[in-house]
């Protein structure tokens, strides 16, 4: 029997209700493991320097400090974690700006179902 390493993910989104569909969406992945959430952008600053997760899912639309700030701290301080930015937001200059962050991935919060579990395998083929 083959053991995978776990992987420790932070998810980060204002809304419950998204945290939990995420939860939902990962829990295919057995090997998967949300270590914490929060729900705005320093929160998730902190937890990420605190728990040194592998993957941060971070909505770019937060309170406190919008997501693609809190990417730029969480580069510095988690430099191994890699981001998966999930979000309502389709701008195209948005998405250009967040991908800069370096180490990241962008998925449409209405892709979600099909795109989220690629995005996060694919963030960790990175490594």
């Amino acid at each position: 029997m083959t053991h995978f390493p776990t992987v420790r993910i932070l998810v980060v989104d204002d809304f419950a209700d998204w945290r939990m569909r995420v939860r939902e969406i990962l829990a295919a992945h057995p090997e998967w493991k949300i270590i914490s959430e929060a729900s705005d952008g320093q929160d998730a600053v902190q937890q990420a320097t605190e728990l040194q997760p592998d993957v941060v899912v971070l909505d770019i639309a937060l309170p406190r400090l919008n997501g693609i700030e809190a990417a730029k701290v969480i580069r510095q301080k988690s430099p191994s974690s890699r981001i998966v930015f999930l979000t309502h937001d389709n701008d195209r200059d948005i998405m250009g700006i967040a991908l800069g962050v370096g180490q990241t991935t962008y998925v449409p919060k209405a892709r979600a179902n099909t795109l989220l579990s690629g995005a996060v395998a694919a963030s960790l083929r990175e490594i």
